[in-house]
């Protein structure tokens, strides 16, 4: 049957696999895919349970105004909610959040009121104390206290956390989890360590955010301004659990917002600078992690509420934090391709080796041709073409050092040069280009091994 309640509807928001950017990483990593709902949010579940809860403790009904503070998710989560349902919406935000969340919140009919965003927690001018001082000052009004409400802590444990562990068939042993007020991360983090208390639940922030520090038990530094959205918070929270959370990883703005932009390039999931952030400390930390290993990456922000951000590249330039973004073909390299391969050692000449002996090295292991090479260093090719016409003009040529007939030699690229890279070098000598490994080897990619990489990606 269809659903008439646009916030009823039960879909899991979808768990994918990450290919492209994981793909030199052991562990499988998934992106959870939480934007995907009807308010472009995590927020989507919370709002409705929140205006639930309160109804049924006769705190509010419809007619009244909700007030809150918001980084622009949670504000339009609790706008579409509340519109369908009767309310008015009052909310103020920081001025740092997106012209897109502003211009859909107003469209939603919500009265917004923008605070200075370098305000800090307790300043009267700070979007949390404006908040506060609209409810005492506007008649008929309710503070909903979205980032702060342990609502959203039953309802990600109950849905989200849930849904993590049936996706992966119980298989899940990171979750990497933005944290604003730390509800997403505490709901999360009771429902999977109840299943599985081996379970590691990382949070990830912005710098100059509070909670690595608390987790930590550090002295708070002092906090600074970020033009990240929906992740961070300056002061803690009274709703986040420290007992479920293993660790907190702090990122910059620069490998957030080019995590996220590579995200939409490479993996055509379009998120935020938040779920950039989380998948930038996710990739980084699971380097170490073992093949056995499935992580998950919660990703809670819409990337079409940031085009005139992060997605702007005068925008990204203008703030130092542009960094052009590879292609899905620029993103293999070297390496990938030689992972493709039947790994063996490579088959080269010396200078010394006839022609005779380097043509039936070639037969005995099918290549058409060879580099030459001394003292690991390649100085010269050969090939069988090159072989048959020295052989048109002196058939007794076959006794001859093959030093004395070489071609030029291959190019020598390392192993993250590019596929486009190495088509390049390709065009210029046919017959292969050689990777210099970490370890002294070199290995041999031809033409054939390009395409054969082209036909697996």
């Amino acid at each position: 049957m269809s659903n008439h309640d646009i916030f009823g509807l039960a879909a899991e928001t979808p768990l994918v696999l990450v290919k492209q950017m994981a793909r030199h990483i052991r562990p499988r990593v998934m992106a959870k895919l939480e934007y995907l709902n009807p308010a472009c949010s995590h927020y989507y579940r919370v709002a409705s349970a929140l205006i639930t809860d309160a109804e049924e403790r006769k705190l509010i009904h419809p007619g009244m105004t909700l007030v809150d503070w918001t980084f622009g998710n949670s504000g339009i989560a609790l706008a579409m909610a509340g519109v369908r349902r009767g309310y008015k919406l009052l909310l103020a935000a920081p001025d740092k959040i997106s012209r897109e969340k502003q211009e859909v919140l107003r469209a939603l009919g919500a009265e917004l009121v923008i605070t200075p965003s370098d305000a800090l927690p307790g300043e009267p001018r700070s979007c949390m104390n404006v908040a506060e001082s609209l409810v005492k000052s506007i008649p008929n009004a309710f503070f909903a206290g979205m980032y702060e409400n342990p609502v959203s802590i039953k309802v990600h444990s109950e849905a989200t956390g849930s849904e993590i562990f049936h996706q992966t068939d119980g298989r899940v042993t990171h979750v990497f989890v933005p944290m604003v007020s730390g509800g997403m991360a505490a709901g999360i983090g009771r429902f999977l360590k109840e299943k599985n208390p081996e379970i590691s639940i990382i949070g990830v922030e912005s710098q100059g955010s509070v909670y690595a520090g608390l987790l930590n038990d550090e002295t708070r530094g002092d906090s600074f301004f970020t033009e990240l959205e929906e992740i961070g918070s300056r002061q803690e929270s009274a709703i986040w659990d420290p007992s479920v959370i293993d660790d907190i990883i702090q990122v910059s703005d620069y490998d957030a917002f080019n995590c996220g932009r590579e995200l939409l390039r490479a993996e055509a999931i379009f998120a935020g600078g938040a779920s950039g952030a989380v998948m930038s400390a996710a990739l980084q930390s699971a380097e170490g992690y073992g093949e056995n290993d499935c992580v998950v990456v919660v990703m809670n922000d819409f990337g079409g509420y940031y085009l005139s951000k992060m997605y702007s590249d005068d925008w990204m330039r203008k703030r130092g934090f542009y960094r052009k973004v590879k292609s899905a073909l620029e993103q293999i390299t070297a390496e990938d391709i030689l992972q493709l391969k039947v790994r063996r050692d490579l088959i080269f000449a010396y200078p010394e080796n006839t022609l005779a002996e380097v043509f039936e090295m070639m037969k005995q292991n099918d290549v058409s041709q060879l580099p030459i090479v001394s003292y690991n260093a390649p100085i010269g090719s050969i090939s069988e073409n090159k072989i048959l016409s020295i052989l048109i003009e002196n058939d007794e040529a076959m006794n001859s050092k093959v030093v004395g007939f070489m071609e030029q030699p291959f190019s020598v690229c390392p192993p993250e040069a590019t596929i486009s890279e190495l088509s390049d070098k390709l065009q210029q000598s046919a017959s292969g280009v050689l990777i210099s490994l970490s370890d002294g080897r070199l290995q041999l990619l031809t033409k054939s091994d390009l395409i054969d990489a082209l036909t697996h990606k």
